[in-house]
């Protein structure tokens, strides 16, 4: 999966799923194929479909290009293509739901909130 999408300034960006060991992401790249940002994530064992979000970064320097936004649309996008139930622990996503979940299901994707539960697979996952 990768989308081939454009920033705030109509410079070209890809963002594309990176499947990883217990910790995945979706990354963003510049036009000449360098990672500058991603929206990290990891897959709740036991429950088929369930998608906890958990860390979003981009790089400092390019701040303002709407990144970011791009990265949390883009992996909703993803998601609900796949019908993955987002869990949003990290605050851009939450914030992204609170904000537009109504669309979101419209479109028929699904979130739900997060559970003591997920923080803790998050945590163990991190520390591991």
């Amino acid at each position: 999966m990768a989308q081939e999408l454009a920033d705030n300034t109509g410079a070209p960006v890809t963002v594309e799923l990176d499947p990883g060991g217990p910790i995945s992401s979706y990354t963003v790249r510049i036009g000449d194929g360098s990672p500058v940002g991603r929206a990290e994530f990891v897959d709740s064992p036991g429950e088929d479909g369930e998608r906890i979000f958990f860390h979003t970064e981009v790089d400092g320097e390019f701040g303002g290009r709407g990144l970011a936004g791009l990265l949390v649309r883009a992996a909703l996008r993803d998601s609900r293509r796949r019908n993955i139930t987002v869990i949003p622990v990290c605050p851009l996503f939450a914030r992204h739901l609170e904000r537009h979940g109504a669309e979101f299901v419209a479109e028929g994707g699904a979130f739900r909130r997060p559970k003591a539960s997920d923080i803790a697979l998050v945590r163990r996952t991190t520390r591991s």
